[in-house]
């Protein structure tokens, strides 16, 4: 029995012993339950979770260590001639091939397999025509390991299904047994609850930590092939390897115009999106009327959820084309020549685009902070005779611009994370320039390139990757917390 199915076994014991648990709790006080410590979801819920709990663990345990040991076990089974006289990343290749074998095994039929047997040679075509497809032609001792190989994960599913549900069994036995008016089922229920809260807290920050680590540990390699000086102070970036012509010729891994071009089009991005997304926040918490504010924020709204591919698209087919014709026209009448001064690919068009997608990340953080003054404060400045537009010049925005400024940093950070829209409008030449109309790229751009293709995890053009991540990171954590500081500083508390 797989896992999915073993699962659902499982829930339906549980379920069965939730309707069991409430069943006999009331049974025991003969329908009084006054008499019951808990209510009878809580007896029905110690029964589910005393049932489903320990078999799951016990699920994930197993499922996490078979694979290891069947594995420890595979490599102790091959030829002692292949132990000795193959490197481990052969020996990892092979037993890849017999895995792969093993999952054509399980597919094929019985003629298929005499065949097989008469002559391995027809191990890969055969296979092949069931989509397993072999980098080389198999072996007898493959066929015959990955024969193996599937009987030890089937005797292994088997003890598995077996101690699985024995544990459920007995779990839900054993709690049913506990049952008795006393009983503090609804404290037992809440501890687990706060358990798996617990835990999910420590698996959001266990994997933070994980992925700071890891970054941290490829960054320190990085480092040790290049010095810290040429990375963070370099203005050059060309991350070449040393050529079969010219071997002394190194790479150079210059920060500055990856970060510059990162917030020079995260600069233009918020430029657009803070004015608009602001002005729209400030119409549909004052000024919009209800209907109108049901109708716009969610078509507002729609934006978010478009994907930043779609934006990208968006950007190289209708954006870029419009600013480079305009330009052409505009020079045109001006010099009369048709030569246009904005390439379809700048920082002008990504960050255009990257603001359209912006808006909405703006407008909701900015009207739930002003929707959040207090109306006593509307009220008393319009009773003093203030305009409305007046109030929110002079009342609503001061209290709300500790939270207005927080969420435009969050947006920032979100911005200078941006990738695909920055490929697709804004190129992938890392350059210094300050004209908004040539093509810059950023960090996020050349963490892609660099991690895209078949170089390994052990030259400085691959693990620079990490460099310039760790660096991301470290940016918008910053901006991150400083937006939390503004808020926290100047928020004004109301009674």
């Amino acid at each position: 029995m797989n896992i999915s199915s073993l699962l659902l076994v499982l829930l339906a014991l549980a379920v069965i012993g939730y309707a069991w648990g409430r069943r006999k709790s009331s049974a025991i006080v003969e329908g009084r339950l006054s008499k019951l410590h808990s209510r009878l979801g809580y007896y029905g819920s110690y029964i589910a979770l005393a049932t489903f709990l320990p078999a799951v663990i016990v699920l994930m345990l197993w499922a996490s260590v078979a694979p290891t040991i069947i594995n420890n076990k595979l490599s102790g089974a091959l030829p002692e001639e292949l132990k000795q006289n193959t490197s481990d990343a052969e020996r990892s290749l092979i037993l890849n091939s017999i895995y792969s074998i093993a999952t054509g095994l399980d597919l094929i039929n019985e003629d298929e397999k005499d065949q097989i047997n008469k002559d391995v040679a027809n191990l890969q075509p055969i296979l092949q025509q069931h989509g397993v497809v072999l980098a080389s032609a198999g072996q007898t001792y493959m066929v015959d390991l990955a024969t193996k190989l599937n009987h030890w994960e089937k005797n292994t599913r088997n003890v598995q299904t077996v101690v699985v549900i024995l544990i459920a069994l007995a779990g839900l036995i054993a709690s049913i047994a506990t049952l008795k008016p006393s009983l503090r089922a609804r404290n037992r229920v809440e501890l687990v609850m706060l358990g798996a809260l617990l835990l999910a807290s420590m698996i959001a920050i266990l994997t933070t930590v994980g992925i700071v680590l890891s970054m941290i540990s490829e960054t320190i390699h990085f480092f040790g092939m290049v010095p810290l000086h040429e990375f963070f102070f370099g203005t050059v970036w060309d991350p070449r390897f040393a050529a079969a012509d010219n071997p002394n010729a190194v790479g150079q891994y210059g920060l500055i115009p990856l970060l510059a071009g990162t917030l020079y089009i995260a600069l233009v991005a918020m430029l657009f999106a803070v004015p608009v997304g602001l002005y729209s926040a400030i119409y549909m918490a004052e000024y919009a009327t209800p209907k109108v504010r049901s109708t716009v924020k969610p078509l507002l709204e729609v934006l978010a959820g478009i994907p930043t591919i779609v934006y990208g698209f968006f950007a190289m087919v209708t954006v870029g084309p419009f600013f480079r014709d305009l330009s052409s026209n505009l020079n045109n009448l001006a010099t009369g020549e048709v030569m246009p001064f904005i390439q379809a690919q700048s920082v002008l068009t990504a960050g255009i685009v990257m603001g359209i997608m912006l808006i909405p990340f703006v407008s909701s953080l900015s009207d739930d902070i002003i929707t959040a003054v207090p109306r006593s404060l509307r009220d008393g400045s319009l009773g003093l005779g203030a305009t409305r537009s007046e109030t929110m010049r002079k009342v609503i925005l001061p209290a709300a611009l500790p939270g207005v400024v927080g969420a435009l940093l969050l947006t920032a950070s979100r911005a200078i994370g941006e990738t695909m829209i920055v490929v697709l409008a804004a190129g992938v030449a890392a350059r210094l320039s300050l004209n908004p109309f040539e093509p810059m790229t950023t960090v996020t751009v050349k963490i892609v390139n660099q991690l895209t293709g078949d170089n390994e995890f052990t030259s400085p053009q691959t693990l620079v990757a990490f460099a310039l991540g760790i660096t991301l990171f470290t940016v918008t954590l910053a901006l991150n917390v400083y937006a939390l500081y503004i808020v926290r500083k100047y928020r004004e508390q109301y009674d």
